[in-house]
């Protein structure tokens, strides 16, 4: 699935009905450099599931927890982390099957090689002409048949 987004308004609101088709115990990872987007999408996402608390980029938290109505969420910053053994030295394979919740993890490629074999990625791009228009390409890896 693909869709542009014209605002930051747009992207949460599209997050917002996604977060809604997703199940407890999926994995996210939104790919997309600086500034693509991803920090919005994570507050729409947060909205649709009913959080409250603002959420912002756990950039210097590494990981934040939010209650919403029906499961937990989890926002996962691996920009700071060097690979996947400061990942896992963090307490990190809890949150590739989360059974409470939904995990969603930025700047995932630093820990590529240890997600669930079932994950859905959003590519996040954005364009030069239009600074709050955003295209995102959603894809769900199912490496079952591998």
């Amino acid at each position: 699935m693909e869709i542009e987004c014209n605002s930051v308004k747009e992207t949460k609101n599209f997050a917002s009905k996604f977060s809604k088709t997703i199940k407890s115990g999926t994995v996210i990872a939104l790919n997309g450099n600086l500034g693509a987007g991803k920090t919005t999408f994570a507050q729409g996402f947060a909205s649709g599931m009913g959080i409250k608390q603002h959420v912002g980029s756990p950039t210097f938290k590494l990981v934040s927890e939010y209650f919403g109505n029906k499961m937990k969420l989890y926002h996962v910053d691996c920009y700071r982390l060097s690979g996947i053994e400061d990942f896992l030295n963090m307490g990190g394979e809890n949150l590739l099957l989360p059974y409470d919740g939904i995990s969603l993890f930025e700047w995932p490629s630093i820990i590529e090689g240890v997600f669930p074999k079932e994950i859905i990625r959003i590519n996040f791009s954005r364009f030069q002409e239009f600074p709050k228009r955003r295209h995102l390409k959603i894809v769900m890896d199912d490496k079952k048949n591998e």
